[in-house]
């Protein structure tokens, strides 16, 4: 009957706990949850799938990485040094053999470490010769950290408002003094940047700095694991790629006369000291380039060679 409370079933279990008031089960829910997730923490927003997305393809993307030489170095010679010290790149310590002859570029060199507070140190010559491995330091030295190559798709960057690109790059380049010397005419000549292959070539070591006199300092070396891949990335970008070699399609002389060959966007490419251009990397350039002999003359030397080329580019392009 209406209101006997000892009926079967007329009222809830205590075990359910109360249904009315604010406490038991509906406290939780009426408890603070804390300040709102922005959106891009939320998982369901369409900011936090659009800034997952762009993580992502960032994630994919593959990176520009400078890569470095395993050791320090050693400049030798007093033009490298006076050029490392004028370019301001990182040296760790100059050294001067007892004794030196003490002329203009010496003294420079010395006012440039005193400006950059850099150690003097002054050793016999026997030293500084072990220091060098042997090299020609003329009674100055510098030692600097390992190498930083630069991205090789980032020379292309390089080339101001108006430029056209110009890189060279050294197929299995062996002698240091031969990639110095490229080093060398690619600052002389306008060119923004020398490409080296990564493996079984030679790199910039205290030898190359020396006989680029300083020039490394002005123009960036890059590695690539891949010259070839290398090379097709350049034309995919508009170069056009040629290579030198001594049964070249055409000669030198008709690659500057031709309109707008030597004077856009151009990778020229070295061979090596014995064999040339690699097979793969010749099929891969746009056009093979002789340069004219006077007599039977088989080839130029690599560093030669690139000098000649690069200084007949440069006076196609400053009198276009």
């Amino acid at each position: 009957m209406p209101g006997n409370s000892s009926r079967k079933g007329a009222i809830r279990k205590s075990g359910k706990g109360p249904t009315i008031g604010s406490g038991g089960r509906v406290k939780r829910g009426l408890e603070g949850r804390g300040p709102t997730p922005k959106a891009k923490d939320r998982p369901n927003h369409k900011v936090y799938k659009a800034k997952a997305k762009t993580e992502r393809e960032e994630a994919a993307r593959p990176r520009r990485r400078t890569a470095k030489s395993t050791e320090a170095e050693w400049v030798a010679g007093r033009n490298s040094v006076v050029e490392v010290l004028r370019a301001g790149i990182p040296v760790t310590g100059i050294y001067v053999a007892e004794g030196a002859d003490r002329d203009a570029r010496l003294r420079e060199a010395f006012k440039l470490a005193a400006e950059r507070g850099l150690s003097l140190l002054e050793v016999a010559k026997p030293e500084l010769d072990k220091m060098t491995s042997g090299a020609v330091h003329q009674g100055l030295a510098a030692r600097i950290p390992s190498y930083e190559y630069a991205h090789a798709d980032d020379l292309l960057d390089r080339a101001g408002s108006g430029e056209q690109p110009l890189i060279v790059a050294l197929d299995s380049v062996t002698d240091p003094r031969n990639l110095g010397a490229v080093v060398r005419s690619a600052s002389g000549f306008g060119a923004h940047g020398v490409v080296i292959p990564e493996r079984r070539a030679a790199g910039m070591t205290a030898s190359a700095w020396k006989t680029s006199a300083g020039a490394a300092a002005r123009t960036p070396v890059a590695q690539t694991v891949n010259l070839v891949r290398q090379l097709k990335a350049y034309q995919s970008a508009g170069c056009m790629v040629v290579g030198l070699a001594a049964d070249g399609d055409v000669t030198l002389p008709e690659l500057v006369s031709a309109d707008g060959l030597a004077t856009g966007p151009l990778v020229i490419v070295v061979g090596s000291e014995g064999k040339g251009l690699s097979r793969l990397v010749a099929e891969t350039c746009d056009q093979l380039v002789s340069i004219p002999m006077a007599n039977q003359l088989e080839s130029l030397n690599a560093g030669v060679a690139a000098s000649v080329t690069l200084y007949a580019v440069a006076q196609a392009r400053a009198s276009r």
